[in-house]
Order: C-alpha cells, then structure tokens, then sequence
C-alpha cells in the first residue's frame, strides 16, 4: 500500500492531519484509514480522475512566461483534503469578524473625521506615505460604512498549531473560484468521504457574494443590475471573473461596455439601448479604474466612474481607497485598531511585525536579517520579499540597502515554522507546508466561508505557496464531528 502513515514524518512542525507517525488527529482518523486502503494503481487512478475533472471543468490560471508571454495552466489541485474541526473553526471565524470590522471602521475614519490620528493611535505620517491612501476618497461615506466588502485575509499557523493572520487583503482578493472548485473536484473523486463526515458547505458563496451586493445598491429596487468589471481575458484571474459572474447571473463588462453620462450615473451598453448599472463588482486596480481621475492612459477603466460613486449613484464594491488598510505597515497596527474601534483585544494574533521606520526596529532588523522575512508594503503574490534562513549574504546585503534606502516601504518578520499537511507527490505522501486564505463578506452582517482556500508550496521545504510560483491547492473541510 502506498500510504504508510507510520513512515510520514510529522518532524518539529504542526501536522493538519496528524498528531505524529501513525496517529491521526481524532477528525482526521475515518479520512487517513481510508486514504490507507488505495494501491498504487488506485492513488494513479484518483490522481488522474482529479486531473480529467479539472481539464473538463475548464478551471485554469493565467501566468505570464518571460519567454512564451501569458499563458493558462490548470489549476494545481492536491487529493488529499485539509480538515479543521467545527468547534476550532468557530473561534477563527469570530476572530476574523472582528478583524474585517475594526478594518472597515479604520478605513470609514481615515477618509473622514480621522479619529484615530487625532487620538495619537495611529501615525499620520504613514498615512502621508502611503500608496493606497487616495485623496480623492476624503469624505466619501459608503453605505453601511463598509469599504471592503470582500476580504481575503491569509492564516497560518505556527508549530504549536496557534493560528496567525499573515496578512489581509482587501483591495481585489481572488482565489474564491478555486476554493468552490476544489470542492466540486474532491464531490468527484472521493464522493464516499461526504457520505462518512459533515463537511460544511462552500456552494453558498456565490449567492452571499450576490445577497451582500445587493444590499449595497444605492437604489431601492427589487432588482438592481449588478455587473463585475474586468481587466479582460488577459488577466491572471479572468477565469475567476467570468466564473463569479456566471454564478451569480450578473453581467461580466469591460471598461468599454460602461458609460457614465451627464447624471453622473453609470450606464451599460446593450443592444436594448443603455441600461442603468446600481452595483460593480470591479477586480480592477484603483489606479486603473477612472482615467478622469488617475492614470489618463488607462484602457481598463470608465471615464467618471469615480463622480458617480461619489455622488452615490452607484456601488463600488471593493470601494476604491481601501487599500489603505492593505498596507503591510498598516497591518502591524491592526492590533490597536481592534482594541480602538471595539475596545476588544485580538482573538487571532498577528505575526510579530517589526517596522523598519521605527529605527530601533529597523536596527535589529538590519542586524538579523538572516533570520527574517522581509516583505516590502504593498506587493502581494509573494514578490518583492526576502527570506532570510534561504536567502545569500548577497541578498541580504541588497535588501539592507534597499530598508536604509526606503524603511517606510519594509516590515520584517520571524521566520514561522508553518504548518504541514499529507500532500501527494507521485504516489507517495510528503509534508508540505501551507496557508489558508478564508473569504469574508460584510454588508448588513457579515459572513465567513467554511474554511476557504488551503494554499500549498508544493516544493519540498518551501513556504511560498502562491500559484504563480508554483504551488498547489486543498480542499478545506471543517468538519462537525458532533453531528456526523
């Protein structure tokens, strides 16, 4: 038999599935003892069924090749699903309610009354510095006061099993249509295991998604037009794009199918004629998204997008400026900012964040930079950072510089042991480290997904997980072991 778990080396790190060698955690047993009665042949043939279904499904990414240019792979998909008991999720998903929380109220009060400056809690000079800080959002007041309606914030944990936030991410965050796929590959192939756990579901999602859209529609109507707006099918994420739009009966536009007219309301073209728009979707960058206001060569965008969102005409959703909160300075701030606007401490812990502006942190730092993962502000997908314990003395000789050069754009963190989980390489089961990127949904209320998006750095050793760098994905399972 190909899986041994008694061979599986669960080593100094915190196992998803088992607890050591040979002993799986108690929601994982039913799961292990089934993944132990394959043959070789069978795992090949799983592992080639999982393959098909996705090659049919259509589900691809977009990465661009310095010698071929841009190209779609398929999704990297790993059998082995993650598993999170209920009763512990629950405690993340209140964490992440209140984070998402304090988030907005942090974003509403820096584009208005700026409390929080005032109050000597936050810095005004990160907000001078900051990239994602628009000035052309001041005094904007988004319905419900939500600025992010879609977060995707990045958990991991540590090798005691602590859960960590790694980092939000509330301008576009994407990666929910291959949460919802992972699920439709794994109802496929090991249909059995939803007969044996309560798994809870994901499929909602797109109908929340839409649910919480339509409570941001700046008219009262039964049935306002809601359209996502995308960069087009050159985009990395396009299959995500189309994917959302399909599900949840909306129009997928470009920039070019959008007009604002002289009412500064937003108009799509059809061939009816032009139809009022209440509420876009928009996985366009700010910079992008009105050439009216910013970058003037922008192909992607609509020309007064902005005027009629301010004027309230229509719904932005992510709205533009909230990036602010993106910032990973910002992000080593969250702590206060939760304990500020809801006078509650943290329930899930940030990673400990040294700030390079500060110059005593900057000092240590620089000094044990070979321990560290540095990380410049606003890059995201994994670019742009330095990982000390990986890194050469080359490398950490040109980030030192880059810090001295430019310390408000770096934070530097220790370097976690994350988590593992059984991953198939071959048909053999290695540990591999791994992330998860849950997705939460704030309108009236908000809502959390089950679990969300288990990310896998599929190469040996490695904590970079990010598609385009060569990771894979899980299926999560929380599972309610109370109520099999």
């Amino acid at each position: 038999m190909s899986i041994k778990w008694g061979s599986y080396k669960v080593a100094q790190f915190h196992d998803e599935l088992l607890q050591k060698a040979n002993t799986p955690r108690y929601c994982a047993q039913a799961l292990c003892e089934y993944l132990r009665s394959f043959s070789d042949k069978e795992l090949i043939q799983l592992k080639v069924a999982s393959d098909t279904a996705i090659h049919v499904m259509g589900i691809t990414f977009r990465v661009y090749h310095q010698e071929e240019g841009s190209i779609d792979r398929a999704w990297p998909f790993d059998l082995i699903p993650r598993l999170i008991d209920k009763k512990e999720w629950q405690y993340v998903e209140l964490g992440l309610k209140q984070r998402v929380k304090a988030l907005n109220m942090f974003i509403n009060d820096l584009y208005n009354e700026q409390n929080i400056i005032k109050d000597g809690v936050f810095p005004v000079h990160l907000l001078e510095n900051s990239k994602n800080f628009l000035e052309e959002c001041k005094g904007v007041k988004p319905k419900h006061g939500i600025w992010a309606h879609i977060c995707g914030s990045d958990l991991v944990r540590d090798q005691h099993g602590q859960f960590y936030v790694l980092e939000d991410n509330l301008r576009v965050p994407s990666g929910v249509s291959y949460m919802l796929e992972n699920r439709h590959v794994m109802k496929r192939v090991l249909p059995e295991m939803f007969e044996q756990y309560n798994i809870l579901p994901v499929d909602d999602y797109p109908s929340q998604l839409y649910d919480m859209l339509v409570q941001m529609s700046p008219r009262e109507v039964n049935d306002p037009e809601i359209v996502v707006l995308t960069p087009g099918i050159y985009n990395s994420a396009y299959f995500e794009h189309s994917y959302l739009a399909q599900q949840m009966g909306a129009e997928l536009v470009q920039g070019s199918d959008l007009v604002v007219e002289n009412d500064d309301c937003v108009y799509m073209r059809t061939i009816n004629g032009l139809a009022r728009v209440d509420v876009i979707y928009r996985r366009i960058d700010d910079l992008f998204i009105d050439p009216e206001v910013f970058s003037p060569d922008s192909m992607l965008g609509v020309p007064g997008i902005m005027r009629a969102w301010k004027a309230g005409n229509v719904a932005l959703a992510n709205a533009p400026g909230s990036g602010v909160a993106d910032d990973k300075v910002v992000y080593a701030y969250v702590p206060q900012i939760i304990e500020y606007y809801l006078n509650e401490t943290a329930l899930i812990p940030n990673v400990p964040t040294y700030k390079c502006l500060d110059e005593k942190e900057r000092e240590y730092v620089l000094e044990h930079i070979a321990e560290m993962v540095v990380k410049p502000a606003n890059e995201s997908g994994g670019y742009g950072m330095l990982i000390g314990p990986h890194s050469s003395e080359v490398e950490h000789d040109k980030f030192r510089q880059r810090i001295k050069d430019d310390p408000r754009n770096y934070v530097a963190q220790p370097m976690l042991i994350l988590s593992t989980a059984p991953t198939m390489i071959g048909t053999k089961v290695q540990p591999r480290h791994l992330d998860l990127r849950p997705f939460i949904l704030s309108g009236r209320d908000i809502n959390v997904t089950p679990g969300g998006l288990t990310r896998v750095a599929l190469v040996e050793g490695s904590t970079v997980v990010n598609s385009s760098q060569g990771g894979g994905s899980k299926d999560t399972w929380i599972v309610d072991m109370e109520h099999k």
